[in-house]
């Protein structure tokens, strides 16, 4: 399958992530560095972007969409282990083949950075080694809360966990993040989130029904989710309103 068409894009200066992406503390000369070496891919929703142990000639920040990092036994069974969202970066520098397998769980456009040459800035541009730092060290905090979710959490308390992952990201991509009531496209299906979470199609259904009942979320379509009241769907995944590892 080809990449789809990639959309005009904006500047760096203008670009939805920036504030939060590898490139959050570049300077003015280091983004036209990192200008050189990018390039942007956009993808359908459901199409592979990398399968585990193929060559990873770039990597990429998550500009739009959001992507399903999974792993296959020798048996064939496969397990979601992790979501890529808005600003999330792709790939390990250092490595050249993939460690997960990458698909696009809905549309998805990413500013990719050749290998090669992003190895090379890590070494001479601080403000991109130390943000990939941070970045890999919130991805461990989340891994280890994530953990949490899944061994411990109620089926409620998981999909209510999952909905707040996302909203507040939405929400600070947005630059709204001080506002209680948020809005967002859940970019998963049921499916998708049974599979991420451990649970059945019909317990996800289920649960999902019974927050709309108690006016947790209002489902406005298939995909729309209207939170009323943030602090209460915190309380509902079982964490402090303040938010911990999902701000």
């Amino acid at each position: 399958m080809q990449d789809m068409m990639v959309p005009d894009m904006k500047d760096c200066s203008d670009c939805p992530i920036r504030h939060r992406a590898v490139c959050a503390r570049c300077d003015t000369a280091e983004l036209a560095l990192l200008e050189d070496i990018k390039y942007y891919r956009s993808f359908a929703a459901g199409q592979t972007i990398m399968w585990a142990g193929d060559r990873m000639d770039f990597v990429a920040s998550v500009v739009s969409g959001v992507a399903s990092l999974t792993q296959t036994m020798e048996d064939g069974r496969t397990q979601m282990v992790g979501l890529l969202l808005p600003s999330d970066f792709v790939g390990r520098p250092g490595r050249e083949a993939a460690t997960y397998t990458v698909t696009a769980t809905c549309d998805l456009v990413m500013c990719c950075f050749r290998r090669k040459p992003f190895e090379q800035m890590i070494s001479s541009t601080p403000h991109i080694a130390h943000r990939l730092l941070e970045m890999t060290l919130d991805e461990l905090d989340a891994a280890r809360e994530w953990m949490l979710v899944l061994g411990r959490k109620t089926a409620r308390e998981k999909i209510a966990s999952l909905l707040a992952i996302i909203a507040r990201r939405d929400a600070i991509l947005a630059k709204n993040a001080e506002q209680n009531s948020l809005a967002f496209d859940l970019p998963l299906t049921r499916e998708a989130m049974s599979d991420y979470l451990g649970l059945t199609l019909e317990t996800v259904s289920r649960q999902m029904s019974a927050l709309k009942k108690d006016d947790v979320i209002i489902l406005d379509g298939k995909r729309r989710i209207i939170v009323p009241d943030m602090d209460r769907l915190m309380d509902e995944a079982g964490d402090d309103s303040d938010g911990g590892f999902l701000s």
